[in-house]
């Protein structure tokens, strides 16, 4: 069929699809149109704001006009740790991912100009939520990211959708044989311990951390463990996690406070954790179940950085989870 035939041809139908109503017209940039429906991924932008004199760099994603999902990453990492969560969450949510002082791509200030604190971690985070104007949020809290989120949570509660907590501890069920070097340097702070703890953050103690306890570590990334070695290897960086080691021992007694804010104003609480864990093993995730009465409870069998084993099947129940308690 010659060219100007099929356009006479494809012409006529157009025709008659108009004439029965069958005819539909792209008019607008409305992505269901094409076939995007508003729930697909949303892109990462990588930003960063100065909060408290400190630049703090962050990940974010989806529509801010959705409710915010906080994700507070754990030791020894950063936000890199949620890149595909991130991902996974911002078509139904807007998501915020910051890297702390000393961690990731946020600045490293000397440590005589910075207290490397959980008190003074968790006014970096409130300042960064103010910066950001966000006063609604749930939050996932991971190792670090728990005594952090916690003292955030208990000091505004009203601002709290829901907790969705992965391997964090709250209750002293979860402080196992595996904390009895870093007790020992909350007690002594010899240097002596602290060197034995140096380790932890040396590349096989990195690499062991995001093994241990997985079914498959073939799927685990050895880009994860060598992106966190770049700045954990900046010049007084490994003393900045032995005060963090140290400070640790302050996060102990508020337990009963956070504790006492899960019964007095019942957030909704998720439990997505690596039971394989050593570091936070299962038996820190059980007492949750005292005094949470909306709390869904899932052990999985993976190990301490359950994302990189577990990634969505995690993002599957936060979005159940979330959508079941209409924050949505």
């Amino acid at each position: 069929m010659k060219t100007s035939t099929l356009k006479i041809v494809t012409g006529g139908l157009l025709i008659a699809m108009i004439a029965f109503g069958t005819a539909s017209f792209e008019t607008s940039n409305d992505k269901t149109n094409l076939g995007l429906t508003t729930n697909s991924p949303q892109p990462t932008y990588h930003k960063s704001v100065a909060v408290n004199g400190v630049n703090i760099f962050y990940r974010e994603a989806g529509d801010a006009n959705k409710p915010t999902i906080l994700l507070l990453h754990g030791y020894p990492t950063s936000s890199h740790m949620f890149r595909n969560l991130i991902s996974d969450l911002s078509g139904k949510y807007h998501v915020l991912a910051p890297d702390y002082p000393g961690y990731g791509r946020s600045d490293q200030p000397a440590m005589t100009n910075f207290e490397y604190t959980f008190d003074n971690m968790s006014k970096i985070v409130e300042g960064f939520l103010e910066e950001l104007k966000v006063t609604k949020y749930s939050i996932y809290l991971m190792d670090y990211g728990a005594p952090i989120g916690f003292r955030i949570a208990a000091k505004y509660p009203e601002r709290v959708d829901a907790l969705i907590i992965q391997n964090g501890n709250a209750y002293e069920e979860g402080l196992s044989d595996f904390w009895i070097p870093l007790k020992k340097y909350w007690k002594d702070h010899a240097v002596e311990d602290g060197k034995a703890l140096e380790g932890f953050h040396a590349l096989a103690g990195l690499k062991w951390q995001y093994t241990h306890g997985v079914k498959d570590s073939t799927k685990i990334s050895p880009d994860n463990w060598n992106i966190d070695l770049q700045h954990l290897t900046r010049p007084e960086n490994n003393e900045i996690q032995l005060a963090m080691f140290y400070d640790y021992r302050t996060n102990v007694p508020l337990y009963p406070k956070w504790q006492q804010y899960f019964r007095d104003h019942q957030p909704p609480t998720l439990i997505v954790w690596g039971k394989n864990d050593v570091i936070f093993p299962a038996e820190g995730a059980h007492p949750y179940k005292k005094d949470l009465k909306n709390l869904e409870f899932h052990l999985l069998d993976t190990g301490h950085f359950a994302l990189e084993e577990k990634g969505d099947e995690i993002a599957d129940y936060i979005l159940k989870f979330l959508n079941k308690n209409n924050i949505k």
